[in-house]
């Protein structure tokens, strides 16, 4: 069954659950890294990317990036975008979309094997579309997107296997499967952090299609409260969405 989620207000109400979410939580930080999607962090994040996609279009992502820690174990991420591309032959401009994604991170899923600490995660994400798609803005469904993952911790090194399956509740058909390989180093003694993110998705609704990419973010912590990161992106395979990217990003951290 296909749900309609209304169109009226849809950009203040999820503008005000962001407010709510990034400031609403009782439970604080425990120092891990932000870019690390398992960890048990508070953050907002204000981040900016550009694409080119490629035949002379290019796409520039504005958008609100964060967590809370809505009780020890669960994790909310949150994120708004807003778009500016040319892809229909005109600039376009408006919301793209919100998600909201809960992670249950269970103490009873968290152990070691050898000289490998590990952390077990599972979960969903709620994308809301605004319903710009005829501006070449959003994919014009809503979605529902369940989710596992793993974190591998040694030394200043972890590992992030993650699974997700996407799926519309309402608009055009999506049926995805997204495989990620996250490998995160501290660097302590600089304050620096190197993050290398590996996405590849099988799109079952298109000829099994599977678009595929690259990021590469450099970071540094300068106060326990603030950093800020560089991102580079890089589309792999035929049946890429973009050709590379570059962004920016300021952590916030609470």
């Amino acid at each position: 069954m296909r749900i309609n989620v209304p169109r009226i207000n849809k950009t203040s109400t999820f503008l005000a659950l962001i407010l709510s979410i990034a400031f609403g939580s009782a439970y604080g930080e425990e120092g891990g890294n932000a870019s690390n999607p398992l960890a048990a962090v508070t953050n907002t994040d204000l981040r900016a990317k550009y694409f080119d996609l490629g035949d002379d279009s290019i796409r520039r992502d504005y958008y609100v990036d964060g967590a809370t820690m809505a009780t020890p174990e669960l994790k909310l991420k949150y994120e708004l975008h807003y778009w500016n591309t040319d892809v229909t032959g005109s600039g376009e401009k408006d919301w793209e979309s919100f998600h909201l994604k809960p992670i249950y991170l269970p103490s009873s899923m968290v152990g070691q094997v050898g000289d490998w600490k590990y952390k077990l995660a599972f979960g969903g994400e709620l994308i809301v579309d605004f319903d710009n798609d005829d501006k070449g803005i959003g994919s014009g469904s809503d979605q529902i997107a369940p989710l596992f993952g793993v974190a591998l911790a040694q030394g200043n090194t972890t590992m992030i296997p993650l699974v997700q399956h996407f799926t519309e509740i309402s608009g055009p058909d999506v049926n995805q499967t997204s495989f990620r390989f996250i490998v995160l180093q501290a660097m302590p003694e600089s304050q620096m952090w190197f993050k290398l993110d590996n996405k590849f998705t099988v799109d079952w609704e298109n000829d099994n299609d599977t678009p595929a990419s690259i990021e590469a973010q450099l970071g540094k912590t300068f106060s326990p409260g603030f950093g800020a990161y560089v991102d580079g992106l890089v589309g792999v395979g035929g049946d890429r969405s973009y050709d590379w990217g570059v962004g920016t990003g300021l952590r916030f951290k609470y």
